[in-house]
Order: C-alpha cells, then structure tokens, then sequence
C-alpha cells in the first residue's frame, strides 16, 4: 500500500492518467499496452501542459512542468509536515534509534499506538512522493512494531509482559526490513545485529518465521509489478576480475568517508535544530529543505525522477565515457554533491524519513561514476599487461553498474550498518560477493577510524536516549558503591516493610514518588532485602480492603481480620518477586554493565552481606559514564 500510493502521488508531479487517473505513469503505459521508458514519450500519459491543451516541448512546456512539479512537492511535504505536528509528533524521522531505546528496555509510552501508526503510514506516503531524499525503509521498521505492539495486547502474556513484548518487537523489525526490501534473512540479521538488544534462540526463530511471511505476502502482492521480490534486480552477463579488487577496495574507502562526513554533518546540523529557534518551526523548515530540493532536482533527471536514480545507476545501458560529451557524467557528478548536501540537511526533519535509499543512491551514483572510469581506461588502454590478462580482444570488460551495486553497499556500510545480505537479496545476485565484501569491510574500517557510531548509535547520544551499546568496550576503576543511590546528602532510600505498613501508607509512598518499583526489607531497622515490588503491584487492592488494612509480604500472614473490627488484611507474597537480580557494593561497574546490557534490565539492587544498601539504575550508569567522559549530563533525557 505505501509503496503502491508513493509512486502514484510521486507521478503526479509530472502528470496525470486521464483514462484512470489513479494509476501511475508506468501502468497507466501498461495499461494502454504501451511500452514506457523514463525520457520517451507514452501516448496514455499526460503531462501537465498537454493538461491544458499545450503539446509543444518549448519553453513554456518546461516551466509549467516546473512549476507543477515544484508546487506538488511542497504540498506533499507541507502535509505530511502538518500530519505529523497535530496529530503524532511521534511519527517524525525513522524511529530507528528509538526502537533501539525500546529493545533495550527503555518505555516510551505512546510511541508504537495506534495514531503513530496511522499518522506516519500517512506522512510517510506524502513525504516519500514529494520528492524529498529520504526513504521508506526505516520508517516501515517502526511501523511494523507498531503493528506488533498493538496486536500484543490482544494477548496478555505478551501485552501485560515488557519482556514477551520485546521479542515480538524485535520479530516486527525483522519483517519490517523483509517487506521493505524484499530480503527476509536481511531483516532477520538486522534485527540481530542492529536492533535488538537482547536476542536468545527463540527469538531469533520468530523473527525468522515473521520474515518468512512477510516475503510471501510481498511475493503474492508483488508491489513492484516485475514478479520479483528484490527492489533493485540486476543481472549482468559478465563476471568481475581480481585486478578490479583495488577499485573495489577504493569504493569502500569512499563509502567509508562519505558515511564519516555525513554523520558528523548531520548530527550538527540536528544539533543546531535542537538548540536554535529553527526547532521551533518545524513546518517551515520542511518546507524550505523541500523547496530547494525540487528547485534543484527538476533538472537533473537523475534526480527529479522517484526511480531514476537506481534505474540509471544499477542499469546495463551504455553509459560510457564517451558520453561526457553530452553531459550525461557531469550530471552524474552533480547528482552525487546534491545527494550527500542535501540527504544531510533532510533526516532529522519533523517527517517520516528512512537513510536506506539515500545511502544506496548516493554509494550508486559514486561507483558508477567510478565504474566508467574503469570502461574509459580499459578501452583506451587495452594494450597494457593488466587488461590483456582477463580481457578479450573485442569484449566489454568492465561492467559499471557492478561498481554501483559494490559502491551502494559500501555507503551503506559507512553511514548506518554492515549487513552485506541486505544487498545480495536487493539485487537479487549472488556472484559478486567477494567484491561487496571486500568495499563493505573497508567502509567499515575507515568509519571506525573516525568514530565507532553508526548513524543511528549517533542520534540516539544527541537525544539523550539512556541506551547502552552492547557493541562498546569500557576500562572502568569505579564500582557499584561510587555509582548507587542514595549518595551522601541524598534522602533516604524509599522502601517497603514486610509487616507494618498499611494501604495507607503505601499509597502515600506512591503519591511522593514516581519510582517504577520498591525494595521489600524485613524493616528498617533490620534492612535485610526480602524482594521487589513493582508499581503496578503495589497499587493492588482487594473487596474489603481499606486504608487501615495491613500489607503482609511475609511468608506467615493470616487470612482473616486480627480482631474485632480490624480490616481484612492485604497480603502479595505471591506477587512479589522473591529473587531480584543483585549485586554487592565492590562488584565492578564493567560487571555491572555487562549485565545491563546483557538482562536488559532497568535497575539493580545493592547490598552487603545481605543488607541492602541501595539501588543503580540503568541512568545512574549512563551519567557516570558521561561525567568520566567530562560530557554535559543536563543533554539527557529521562534522568
């Protein structure tokens, strides 16, 4: 459905099906059993000027043609602007990092209901359309966990559980990529290596099985009107030689520099958004970015056009060399500056918006330009030795849109992740792995060389997120004592007494508090840790309960009133946790991290010999973290 709405809405910019206006220019040609190719002339499709009766290509032509195209985009883009401020403010950007947030076991309430759904299924159409540099994959992630969030609570196992609930979201964002590009084990290895946090076996065969799925509906439905599932197919008739490693190699170093600079620019730039007046004015700045967008894209058509860009680049047309002379590499050349300033400013807006497509289109347009680099040295230096050993007198030997599948990858690699699958089943080949392999780790190194974070690793730290990287190595010499709470000065740790403590008092608690949960002591004067009692539970209530009814969390409490005119006493043995995970106050903080990251838990109790001492929570961690790194803790969020 989105796929399907993107390309008719895109299309409109440009014209319009008088026969069936809701079909887009490539069926309304099918329809008219005319064969359509972008540039040539389809008789069933009518462009905005022959509209209104003017069929000459002239000067006047191409201004209307402009001004239709400009004003379409900034309608598309303005609404979905609009969409997203009233309705879901929640449904901007790719929500990528905050899925991340979320498997990690992070709760941001409202982010995967209903409206977020409804709101950037919509935004995310018109945004797409309107022609702005973004995609529709990330977002289709976010999407699909919303989906697997709202469909949770049809069952309370899952529903009432954050931790069940985790596993289908993790299950979501596989399906989420399988549907999105076609490539169900890309989505599976995704959600493992980019997205969840916490992945056991069973869950990685529920991801697998929602993949599965997902491919099948995609396959049946078949979106993209070719019978194939894969969103890029290519078929080259040729192979690669060794000697062509060394211009894959240097694709990688280039993704690997292009990811580096367009994260740092891009995290400026949202960062300057986040601390100027500009953050106010949200629309506006949509509709600025997108302005400038179609006034400069229109006329390039390797840019103006929804599909053009991987059409052109990851085609076997003869784009040669020897077409500079008509501009064809110049505009190329132009298409790539465009890509990369423009992607930078565009993600981070207050619309839906993906960094897959980009990223491949720009890492395509850079490795075609270097693949008919290649063609133009092997036709005019086909003599020399390194030629004449794999190439055939009279042969095409160098195939550019290999270089543009390789460089795609290799930007990919450096700007969000490394998955090499992803592109084999976008591309639907299997025969070029050595040299995807090859630029994608190079991308990698070089990226690293810079800065370890990906680019949603880097949004996620300039929103505060209180996130953990499971992927990140720390040398720390403090332990679990420098770090807890309470610290000298502070108010006592709010606790619960076993015995003692009445409804009264504990509804109290919860009124000065906001805490997600309370130690259970024997009492304090003996503060021996018995369990944890989480809010939900400590709000429980029972028929004839009342403010003076005692609260037992004690092995021995009795069943009935104490005495005449006593209340019925409330006991929750059964729904306390007995064995909250724990630790003493020497354990060392890289241990404490570890587990964290590796239970996905929110906070852990400190003790001595049995006593309890007090609590670090997943928050705590992080501010240490950062006042080790001498970092503003005040950019956090939630603390």
């Amino acid at each position: 459905l989105v796929d399907i709405s993107t390309r008719w809405m895109s299309d409109l910019k440009e014209g319009v099906c008088p026969d069936a206006f809701w079909f887009d220019r490539e069926h309304c040609c099918w329809s008219a059993n005319d064969t359509l190719f972008y540039g040539d002339k389809c008789n069933a499709w009518h462009t905005w000027p022959e509209l209104f009766g003017h069929y000459s290509e002239d000067g006047f032509a191409y201004f209307v043609e402009y001004w239709f195209y400009t004003w379409w985009a900034l309608g598309l883009a303005g609404l979905a602007a609009i969409f997203v401020r009233i309705f879901a403010p929640y449904a901007c950007g790719s929500g990528i990092p905050e899925i991340k947030c979320m498997l990690s076991g992070f709760v941001i309430h409202g982010y995967l209901g209903k409206w977020t759904l409804i709101i950037k299924t919509i935004g995310l159409v018109l945004a797409a359309a309107s022609g702005l540099s973004l995609g529709k994959e990330g977002p289709m992630v976010h999407l699909t966990c919303c989906i697997g969030n709202i469909l949770s609570y049809l069952f309370p196992k899952y529903g009432k559980n954050e931790a069940k609930k985790r596993e289908i979201l993790s299950a979501s964002a596989a399906a989420g990529v399988s549907v999105a590009f076609g490539a169900p084990i890309g989505g599976v290895l995704f959600s493992l290596e980019e997205a969840s946090y916490y992945f056991p076996l069973k869950t990685l065969w529920r991801s697998f099985f929602c993949a599965l799925i997902a491919g099948l509906i995609l396959k049946f439905i078949n979106p993209f009107g070719t019978d194939q599932t894969s969103l890029f197919a290519v078929d080259y008739p040729m192979r690669w030689s060794y000697i062509e490693l060394i211009p894959f190699i240097f694709l990688g170093i280039l993704g690997g520099v292009i990811g580096t600079i367009f994260i740092k620019c891009n995290i400026c730039w949202c960062r300057y958004r986040k601390t100027s007046s500009l953050g106010h004015y949200p629309i506006a700045e949509v509709l600025i970015i997108t302005f400038i967008t179609a006034l400069l894209s229109f006329p390039n058509e390797y840019t103006s056009k929804y599909r053009e860009v991987i059409g052109v680049t990851n085609s076997t047309s003869d784009i040669s060399f020897g077409s500079l002379m008509n501009g064809t590499i110049w505009k190329l050349v132009l298409s790539l500056i465009f890509k990369i300033v423009i992607t930078i400013f565009t993600f981070g807006m207050k619309v839906p918006s993906g960094l897959f497509v980009p990223s491949l289109a720009i890492g395509a347009i850079g490795g075609r330009l270097v693949g008919i680099t290649m063609e133009w040295m092997a036709l005019d230096y086909r003599d020399a030795w390194w030629w004449g050993i794999y190439c055939e007198p009279g042969k095409v030997c160098v195939q550019p849109g290999l270089y543009a599948m390789v460089g795609a990858a290799a930007v990919l690699g450096g700007v969000t992740l490394s998955l090499v699958v992803i592109m084999f089943e976008l591309t639907g080949s299997l025969e070029f792995i050595v040299p995807t392999m090859a630029a994608v780790m190079f991308a990698k190194w070089i990226g690293d060389a810079f800065d370890r974070r990906g680019i949603y690793d880097a949004h996620i730290a300039l929103n505060g997120y209180p996130f953990l990287d499971n992927k990140e190595e720390f040398t720390l010499n403090s332990v679990a004592a420098d770090v807890m709470r309470p610290r000298p000065g502070d108010l006592p740790l709010r606790v619960i007494s076993q015995e003692g403590m009445t409804v009264g008092d504990i509804e109290e608690l919860l009124r000065l508090t906001d805490h997600n949960g309370f130690p259970i002591v024997v009492s304090e004067d003996s503060p021996n840790l018995i369990g944890y009692v989480t809010r939900p539970t400590a709000r429980k209530t029972q028929e004839g309960i009342v403010t003076d009814s005692l609260v037992y969390f004690s092995a021995v409490a009795p069943v009935g009133p104490e005495g005449p005119g006593r209340p019925v006493p409330l006991r929750l043995r059964k729904l306390l946790d007995l064995a909250p995970i724990s630790i003493t106050d020497q354990t060392p903080m890289e241990t404490v991290i570890d587990i964290f990251r590796k239970l996905g838990l929110r906070q852990l109790l400190v003790t001595h010999m049995g006593k309890l001492l007090g609590i670090v929570t997943k928050k705590d961690v992080l501010v240490h973290l950062k006042e080790l790194e001498n970092e503003d803790t005040s950019t956090m969020l939630f603390i």
